[in-house]
């Protein structure tokens, strides 16, 4: 049963203790976690951790550190390999960390993929290669590089950024050879579950844009790689919740309410403006690193106003 509460910081909770997978490590809500940066720009550890404590206790299922919620490209590689070993302390046990190692080629993404596995995380997440626009043979060489490691992957396809477009039938074919585990997809169109079901019948959907989440928990996803969770847990669990349990009625109300706030997750400004929510729920959310700057004063006073709403709705 869902029971929200205050706990002293305006945000409510949904339950209490870590919310353990429904399944395989990247099944549930996995927290594609913002990182808490001080004043001078570097990394607020405590805060960090703190954060990921947080998420276990909000309903969230694992977290995703080093993604580009994370701000992992403005990151040192001592500062990224730090905060794996800072979100593998912080998470409570059953409480999975399934790190980004996205990287320009794929010789860098197995390092970080060793580190992870060196760190005990149970997977990790993968790019096709971010700064090339890659072809199909290319991006099969990439994940079969990757795979080496021995540590799940689950794919991320975010052809906007990217350029590289993770077809249904591309995924087939990593799945086939047993590279991926699961994809998150970021392309924002509902009609890929279908397709990659269809193709991939034994390949893990996660939704990867949180303004479609409704739809691709509808439509099976066996994840949901979020954003807004980091600001609002315990609402954005519910949602979830009540979706793949079919419950539409509660599901589809719930939804209206936040997704004015989801859609963010996929705009250009989607780091700072998760982080505007953070602070505005009553959690530290924070500056972020160049080039990234503040989200324009007027969107920053809409997004305020609506998580206000929504926390004072409960």
């Amino acid at each position: 049963m869902i029971r929200s509460h205050r706990d002293g910081a305006r945000q409510p909770s949904y339950g209490r203790g870590v919310q353990t997978s429904p399944g395989a490590p990247w099944h549930g809500i996995l927290v594609a976690t913002a990182l808490p940066l001080r004043a001078d720009l570097g990394i607020d550890h405590e805060a960090y951790a703190a954060h990921v404590r947080f998420l276990a206790e909000g309903g969230c299922h694992g977290v995703v550190p080093n993604g580009s919620l994370g701000e992992y490209q403005t990151l040192t590689p001592q500062e990224r390999a730090a905060v794996v070993q800072t979100t593998v302390q912080a998470a409570p046990a059953g409480f999975p960390v399934v790190p980004g190692v996205a990287a320009y080629g794929a010789l860098e993404a197995r390092r970080w993929t060793e580190q992870a596995a060196q760190a005990g995380c149970a997977a990790v997440m993968l790019l096709p290669p971010n700064a090339y626009r890659a072809d199909e043979e290319s991006v099969m060489a990439h994940y079969r590089e990757v795979a080496k490691v021995g540590l799940p992957i689950v794919a991320y396809n975010n052809p906007i950024d990217t350029k590289v477009d993770l077809t249904p039938a591309l995924l087939a074919r990593l799945h086939g050879e047993g590279l991926i585990v699961a994809v998150k997809e970021f392309t924002g169109d509902v009609r890929r579950a279908y397709q990659i079901a269809e193709l991939a019948p034994g390949l893990d959907l996660l939704c990867g844009s949180d303004d479609v989440a409704l739809e691709l928990a509808v439509a099976g996803a066996a994840g949901w790689i979020a954003g807004v969770p980091n600001a609002l847990p315990s609402q954005c669990a519910a949602l979830w919740h009540s979706a793949c349990a079919g419950d539409l009625s509660a599901a589809v109300p719930a939804y209206r309410r936040l997704h004015p706030l989801l859609r963010w997750d996929s705009t250009t400004e989607f780091v700072q403006a998760i982080k505007l929510m953070m602070d505005e729920a009553g959690r530290y959310g924070g500056p972020c690193r160049p080039p990234r700057g503040p989200v324009p004063s007027s969107a920053a006073d809409a997004i305020r106003a609506l998580v206000q709403s929504i926390v004072d709705g409960g």
